[in-house]
């Protein structure tokens, strides 16, 4: 975005001694890998000095846009970040796109290493017949519509006539996206939810989820503390059928091998529901195993089937059990499909990224052009987008770590960039960029939380990029 009518922009204080200062690291996103990196590098040397670019004018990456409204324990993990951002080490550079309002050329002639941090903001592709349908979404759409992403807010979601939506994957997404349809809306209304999901979710018409895993109970993706947290909802039964919660010789002895407690607990809790058959209340979360969609089946363009192969389970190289599809099938009338089976990485420019992973080529955290290739000196990566969509929030932590231990032996070893530029904010303030501060951001999170406060719940959203600016503009005084 930039300023339109007004003759400058705001002024980013510069970093004491930041022309002259031996360390400087640009970390591009501001998820909870830029975070942590920030604070790996930080505590590892006093002298460093660390940037955070994010092309959205707040921070937060998916635990502002992706962690359930109605999970304010874990966004608590932002106080982590506060407190790291409070650092004199530190400064944000909000509403600053890379590769366009700067390249990474830009970055490498004012820093001394570059940390990618981005994530993964796409979803993955079933590859099946039917996908382009209406009625077909990817599940981080409709979790970035209902968390207010401004990516996300423009979606429309009609759940009037909705009765029964399949998820496609059983990970914790999936559950969350259930849980939100699922969940009386009153419960839902004094989170922060973005405001206009709860007029949607307040006319939905849905009575049944079914989640579609292909692989067997034991292989359940969701944490225990999910499905425990929507058996609870009051009107709501958790079914399971006797015969998929039933485990396979293969997977018995996987999982008494090499399970984990989390796995045997979801085996225990999915055998136990599968014991108290369909339940006599209103509303349903279907739990199937063992099945994997092949088709989605519609008419006039609108989904109104997903045609399903029956799987069977085999060991893999590894012993782990790998699901093969059987010779039958059967069809499930659905109004609405949503693809939970992962994110993934998009290239940006000026950063090697692989294609078939999705994400950036690394080797231990040092970017490399392509896979086997040389590494470019002074480029690091972190997170998602260096190992892939995988872990929960804290697993970024050691991820951090990690790559800043590469980063520290390259700059002890001297092998970074050569910056032959100072500090980035005289370049920003000539492009004419509005770079949002942290103390901007602070304005913005007072006004959000002032907000939600007179409507009655946790925060009010400021939803649309253009908005956000709007009101920091107002703020700045």
């Amino acid at each position: 975005m930039r300023l339109v009518g007004r003759a400058s922009v705001v002024i980013i204080p510069p970093m004491t001694s930041s022309t002259a200062c031996a360390w400087r690291v640009a970390v591009v996103g501001s998820g909870p890998a830029a975070f942590y990196t920030a604070e790996a590098l930080m505590k590892s040397d006093h002298e460093v000095r660390v940037d955070l670019f994010e092309r959205l004018p707040v921070p937060f990456g998916l635990v502002r846009g992706g962690v359930a409204p109605d999970h304010q324990k874990i966004k608590g993990v932002v106080k982590v970040y506060e407190k790291i951002a409070a650092s004199p080490c530190f400064r944000f550079f909000g509403n600053v796109r890379i590769g366009s309002d700067l390249t990474i050329d830009d970055l490498a002639a004012h820093y001394h290493q570059i940390c990618y941090a981005f994530g993964c903001e796409s979803d993955q592709k079933l590859g099946i017949p039917g996908e382009e349908l209406a009625g077909v979404s990817a599940a981080t759409d409709f979790v970035g519509w209902y968390n207010g992403h401004p990516d996300h807010r423009a979606h429309h979601f009609d759940l009037s006539q909705t009765r029964r939506v399949a998820i496609v994957g059983n990970g914790n997404v999936a559950m969350d996206v259930a849980r939100v349809l699922l969940a009386p809306p009153d419960a839902l209304a004094t989170t922060d939810i973005a405001e206009h999901a709860m007029p949607v979710l307040r006319a939905s018409a849905v009575r049944e989820v079914v989640l579609l895993g292909r692989r067997g109970p034991a292989q359940a993706a969701f944490s225990p503390t999910e499905l425990e947290e929507i058996a609870h909802l009051p009107g709501l039964d958790v079914v399971v059928r006797p015969e998929e919660a039933e485990l396979d010789p293969l997977s018995a002895a996987w999982l008494a091998k090499d399970g984990s407690r989390s796995q045997e607990r979801n085996v225990r809790n999915l055998q136990e529901h599968a014991g108290k058959g369909l339940g006599s209340n209103p509303r349903k979360l279907r739990c199937r195993f063992l099945v994997a969609p092949v088709e989605l089946r519609g008419t006039d363009d609108q989904l109104r089937s997903v045609r399903l192969q029956h799987m069977r389970l085999v060991a893999g190289d590894d012993g782990t059990p790998r699901p093969l599809p059987r010779d039958s099938f059967e069809d499930l009338d659905v109004d609405l499909v949503f693809k939970a089976i992962g994110y993934r990485g998009v290239p940006v420019p000026g950063v090697p990224f692989e294609a078939k992973k999705g994400i950036v080529p690394n080797v231990d955290g040092r970017v490399v052009e392509q896979p086997g290739s040389t590494v470019r000196t002074g480029h690091y990566c972190a997170g998602w987008c260096k190992r892939g969509p995988t872990g929960l929030i804290g697993t970024n932590s050691l991820c951090a770590k990690a790559t800043v231990e590469s980063m520290r032996t390259d700059h002890a070893d001297g092998r970074q960039l050569s910056p032959t530029h100072g500090d980035i904010t005289q370049l920003l303030q000539q492009r004419g960029i509005d770079a949002v501060t942290w103390a901007d951001w602070q304005r913005l999170d007072t006004y959000e939380r002032r907000q939600g406060e007179a409507a009655g719940k946790v925060r009010q959203k400021v939803t649309d990029a253009a908005e956000m600016l709007r009101v920091l503009r107002s703020l700045r005084g």
